[in-house]
């Protein structure tokens, strides 16, 4: 995918609004897909996981990959 603000990145984005974590994925980062994916699950029991959730969608948007 290229940098900020292309195509990939919007549908990284708008993966991640539905599941956090999977537009990091989509991008290729597997790990910071993980922690987001369990840190927003675990957070959703005391509904701060809307914080990670938010997070993610906006990581997903302005990753720039190194070249």
């Amino acid at each position: 995918m290229s940098g900020q603000g292309t195509g990939g990145n919007v549908i990284a984005a708008l993966a991640s609004f539905f599941i956090p974590g999977l537009g990091q994925l989509l991008q290729g980062r597997l790990l910071i897909a993980i922690f987001m994916f369990i840190f927003a699950a675990v957070l959703w029991w005391i509904l701060l996981g809307w914080i990670i959730h938010l997070w993610s969608i906006l990581d997903a948007a302005k990753f720039r990959p190194k070249y």
